[in-house]
């Protein structure tokens, strides 16, 4: 089926089906986002909210995190779009009928959460982990969620808000970093038809707000301490006030001419988070990260972005707890290199269940 200049396929009729089969009129339903939400998390949970409330009622629902909101842009786009994003741990899980896991997987969810069993889950990573949901779509191969929900929208054949419009155009304009990452001919199309329709000057806007002024002293301690190899720059920032300050020091340094892949690691509460940033081309991010980190750590991405928690009970272990900037810069340098796919951390034997991470 198409419509619009958008392809729908069988495998989204499908589960579209399933989807209205699972549904009850005037159900309550929990959309839940794993991390801090970016623009396609947030607007695939608006899109399905919007399909269900819509075509069966929704007596109850809740946008649900699992971390807060943390970068600048994101607040704006969620302020924009009107919506209350609550944490986990303020809403009454067990008050709704049907969980949604949206741009992540059950077996992202550690800790305190391993509870929870989503009976919807959307999700545009490799698949990972031993799980299973009544209604799964997992498209490694899309760029962007917010590509795949396009289909269901159409499907749905429900009518779109200019504002849901412009949260799924800005969510893939963010997720395949304006098509600079692994996208395919679905993602384009879905930008393409949201073009039309969606407020370009409010994603203007929005774009502009991206540096807070506290960021700027990590960007300068990156200029003293990031490593140079090979085309390859990796550095340790510290302790840093949010995941987000990684992201932003390694998008910039990936920039800069002779450079095709970053590694940027800072450590936000109890875990060392280690952000990637590749070109895409000559190295395959999500690749590396897995090689070098994943026997000890949680994550996973794609071609060109990738992200690895490790918890610092297991770095002090890894680390004989020092934990000063020089042993996790070597830290992070020896796991990177080339035979270290054959040469595990002394940890191989707590391997930790992967992750992705909020790219």
């Amino acid at each position: 089926m198409q419509i619009e200049s958008i392809l729908i396929k069988k495998e989204t009729e499908q589960n579209f089906k399933k989807l209205m089969d699972m549904v009850q009129p005037n159900d309550s339903l929990l959309l839940l986002m794993h991390g801090s939400p970016d623009p396609d998390a947030i607007a695939s949970a608006m899109a399905l909210h919007d399909i269900i409330q819509q075509t069966k009622g929704l007596a109850k629902s809740a946008f649900v995190s699992t971390e807060p909101i943390r970068r600048r842009q994101n607040k704006e786009l969620s302020l924009s779009m009107r919506l209350n994003i609550r944490l986990v741990n303020q809403v009454d899980i067990n008050s709704y009928r049907l969980i949604a896991l949206l741009d992540a997987q059950p077996s992202f969810l550690d800790g305190v959460l391993k509870f929870i069993q989503p009976h919807i889950v959307f999700d545009h990573h490799p698949r990972e982990g031993d799980w299973k949901a009544p209604l799964e779509d997992i498209r490694p191969k899309y760029g962007a969620l917010s590509s795949i929900l396009t289909e269901y929208l159409l499907c749905s054949r429900i009518k779109v808000s200019k504002n849901l419009h412009t949260a799924l155009l800005y969510g893939i304009k963010t997720d395949t970093d304006n098509f600079d990452r692994d996208t395919i001919i679905e993602d384009i199309s879905a930008y393409a038809y949201h073009t039309k329709y969606g407020n370009l000057r409010l994603i203007r806007r929005i774009e502009l707000n991206q540096t807070p002024i506290s960021y700027l002293k990590y960007f300068d301690h990156a200029f003293h301490h990031m490593s140079h190899f090979r085309g390859r720059r990796i550095g340790f920032l510290g302790s840093v006030e949010s995941p987000d300050v990684c992201v932003q020091v390694a998008d910039f340094y990936l920039r800069l001419i002779g450079t095709y892949y970053v590694v940027v690691a800072g450590i936000v509460d109890d875990k060392l988070i280690i952000i990637f940033r590749g070109d895409g081309y000559r190295k395959d991010c999500g690749a590396i990260a897995q090689r070098a980190y994943g026997l000890i750590g949680q994550g996973g991405g794609h071609r060109s972005a990738a992200r690895i928690e490790i918890s610092l009970e297991v770095l002090k272990e890894e680390l004989n707890g020092d934990l000063s900037q020089h042993n996790i810069e070597k830290f992070l340098l020896e796991c990177l290199k080339k035979n270290r796919k054959s040469k595990p951390c002394k940890n191989e034997k707590h391997p930790q269940k992967q992750r992705k991470g909020n790219k």
